[in-house]
């Protein structure tokens, strides 16, 4: 697919605060605070525009962890989590702002509104009304950080009064993400959300979920961005990725394989139910696109699609994205620290980007670019 004059795209890494390995559901890393350091220097050291901090689980709290590694980071952005009927609306602006403040203006904001059964945490809600929850929560969400004093009386949420009285950096506020596939979703994208986040799934699926996305954001008269989260296996051969690819998943038995399967597609998330359907609970067709593969959503939950190739086509598939409208990539290999570099190495040039780090190896010595690139790589080694 020839797509010329594409803009080059944003890229986003990930932060694995759940754990990390070489081969998928077999965490060998331990989440500490050195290793996720690492991840994020190395981050912001190779260029990326920002890093995805996940929610729920065994994952370290987003604000918290955001608040930490922004002070070892210079230009990275930090895509953070708040999950609505958790967190009161008036706090979450509060938390927001003082995040936004701390950092220089580099926080985005992921809302995440669940996919189920949340009564473990006090919440239990059907999708309808989670979806409900979400818009009244993001209505006065928005009103709290643009500084205006919120009375709200709602068939969830009641404020009276409500102010957030510090002003985040970014006016009138921090970007918000937020992704969903059900028709309740969609229609909070369009009257609430700045970027629309996909999983990967396959160009033509992708393209008439964001036609709906931009149908439900017209009539609120708004326009939306759109961005899509995947996995990444890019080698300097064809043939080396898919292999690469194969290893991945090569310890998972049949039996944990099938396990995951029934689960996700009894899945209360539209988003999951999807992601499986794609593979079809077997390693026979993972192969959904030339360079699209959906061998992690085997067993991983969520984001279940990688792209695997060399870096050329690797770079075209991304391109046949960008051309539906995708602005930002949210990627991912395992492990998180050997990958972001690999990454870096080979997909940035296929993608018309420079690394700062690479590109200070073919500078003068006295420019600025290689100054910086130098006491990025000194602050990483210091860890």
């Amino acid at each position: 697919m020839t797509t010329p004059n594409l803009p080059t795209p944003n890229l986003y890494w990930f932060i694995p605060s759940g754990g990390d390995g070489r081969q998928l559901g077999q965490p060998t890393r331990p989440a500490s605070f050195a290793y996720l350091s690492q991840v994020a220097q190395a981050a912001d050291v190779l260029g990326y525009d920002g890093v995805l901090l996940p929610t729920g689980g065994t994952n370290e709290d987003t604000l918290i962890l955001a608040s930490a590694l922004s002070t070892l980071t210079r230009q990275l952005r930090f895509l953070v989590a708040l999950r609505p009927g958790l967190l009161s609306p008036v706090l979450a602006a509060r938390l927001t702002a003082s995040l936004d403040r701390i950092t220089g203006g580099r926080v985005n904001l992921n809302i995440v509104s669940g996919s189920g059964n949340f009564d473990f945490e006090g919440l239990n809600l059907t999708q309808a009304e989670r979806y409900a929850l979400t818009n009244e929560w993001l209505g006065a969400f928005r009103d709290l950080l643009r500084g205006e004093t919120v009375h709200h009386d709602g068939t969830h949420l009641q404020i009276h009064d409500g102010r957030s009285p510090l002003p985040p950096v970014q006016r009138p506020y921090p970007p918000i993400y937020f992704g969903g596939s059900s028709e309740p979703a969609l229609d909070v994208a369009g009257e609430h959300v700045d970027v629309y986040l996909t999983w990967g799934e396959r160009p033509e699926q992708v393209a008439e979920k964001f036609d709906r996305v931009r149908a439900h954001a017209a009539r609120h008269g708004r326009t939306v961005r759109f961005g899509l989260r995947a996995h990444v296996i890019v080698r300097e051969t064809e043939e080396a990725a898919w292999a690469a690819a194969d290893a991945l998943i090569a310890n998972i038995s049949d039996e944990e394989i099938a396990r995951a399967h029934h689960a996700f597609l009894n899945s209360h998330s539209e988003g999951q139910r999807r992601q499986s359907a794609l593979n079809g609970g077997t390693r026979a067709s993972l192969r959904v696109g030339p360079n699209l593969w959906a061998g992690v959503g085997l067993v991983r939950g969520g984001a279940g699609t990688a792209f695997v190739g060399n870096p050329e086509n690797v770079a075209a598939a991304l391109r046949e994205y960008t051309a539906l409208g995708v602005d930002t990539f949210i990627l991912s290999g395992y492990p998180h620290l050997e990958e972001a570099y690999r990454t870096a190495e080979l997909l940035f040039p296929a993608l018309g980007r420079t690394s700062p780090v690479y590109a200070a190896q073919q500078a003068t010595p006295s420019t600025a670019e290689t100054e910086r690139a130098a006491e990025y790589t000194g602050r990483f080694r210091s860890i």
